[in-house]
């Protein structure tokens, strides 16, 4: 993912950066926030193409349907190889603090961690393990990681094979729980690839009626002014006081430095434009899939 180019205003950065010093205990899920949900309920499964989106995006969503009493499943779609990102936590000091608009550093602006710059290695396992903790805190009822390579960027033809690898796992997973609603982003608003080709699937398994409940969270809204991001929105999620705590928890577990726990924020090293406008905007942006959608790659 790359970070929007919204300046941040009024933002309590300092309410994020706090993250660094957060427990295993402080990112848990507390049992008794919402209702067990019943096992014979059809769950609800909301699609992340990267780690962060669900913090970012999905976390509302996924509260105000845990409080329902519904299960919920969170499936990681890519493996979030990322090789800027591994060069970026290579360098000393961070990036972060020497921008135009710097941001906090968990590490106090120096890590020079000198990673393989592949972004397979090291990467793949540390943003996962950051997701793997946002999870904990949204107190999901079951995590699906289909780890599927995050490569449909360098033609149609890569990206068409990204489709498909998508396609198959989301094909499974309807045919494994009937009558399931499924949540995904709203990709074709993202520009991302890997976001796009999950609302490809999407729009295939609608026209085939493979899957009917569907809805799209629009992540990188957070990257608009915020009197615009409800533009095109079907629904606009007012997030609760109390699961917006526990949303912003979720966060913190992407700007946590704790190399013990294999958490070293890459999640804000990332997109930090885009958490510090989720942690400051209690709201979340659904989306219907338009009449006139358009599958393929940068469409």
């Amino acid at each position: 993912m790359s970070s929007g180019n919204e300046q941040t205003t009024g933002i309590s950065r300092r309410s994020v950066l706090a993250a660094g010093a957060l427990t295993a205990a402080a990112v848990a899920y507390q049992a008794g926030r919402a209702p067990a949900a019943s096992a014979a309920a059809k769950p609800a499964i909301f699609y992340a193409p990267h780690q962060d989106d669900d913090a970012i995006g999905l976390a509302g969503s996924i509260l105000e349907h845990k409080a329902a009493g519904r299960p919920v499943h969170l499936v990681l779609v890519s493996n979030g190889r990322n090789p800027d990102l591994a060069r970026l936590m290579n360098a000393d000091p961070c990036p972060l603090t020497v921008w135009d608009s710097p941001h906090p550093c968990a590490a106090g602006g120096r890590h020079n961690l000198s990673w393989p710059t592949d972004g397979t290695s090291k990467i793949v396992a540390a943003r996962t393990a950051e997701f793997m903790a946002s999870a904990k805190a949204l107190g999901v009822d079951k995590v699906v990681n289909l780890k599927i390579v995050d490569d449909g960027f360098d033609s149609n033809s890569a990206y068409n094979k990204l489709v498909d690898r998508i396609d198959a796992k989301v094909r499974a997973l309807a045919a494994q729980y009937p009558g399931a609603s499924h949540k995904f982003t709203a990709g074709w608003l993202e520009h991302t690839e890997t976001h796009k080709a999950c609302s490809d699937v999407a729009y295939r398994l609608m026209n085939d009626g493979t899957i009917s409940d569907v809805r799209f969270n629009h992540v990188y809204a957070y990257g608009r002014p915020r009197e615009r991001r409800a533009d095109g929105a079907a629904y606009v999620l007012d997030i609760p006081g109390s699961h917006m705590k526990t949303k912003r928890n979720a966060m913190y577990a992407y700007n946590t430095w704790d190399p013990s726990r294999n958490l070293y924020a890459l999640g804000y090293h990332s997109v930090p434009d885009l958490l510090e406008a989720a942690h400051a905007d209690p709201r979340e942006f659904v989306y219907t899939l338009p009449s006139d959608y358009r599958p393929g790659r940068g469409n």
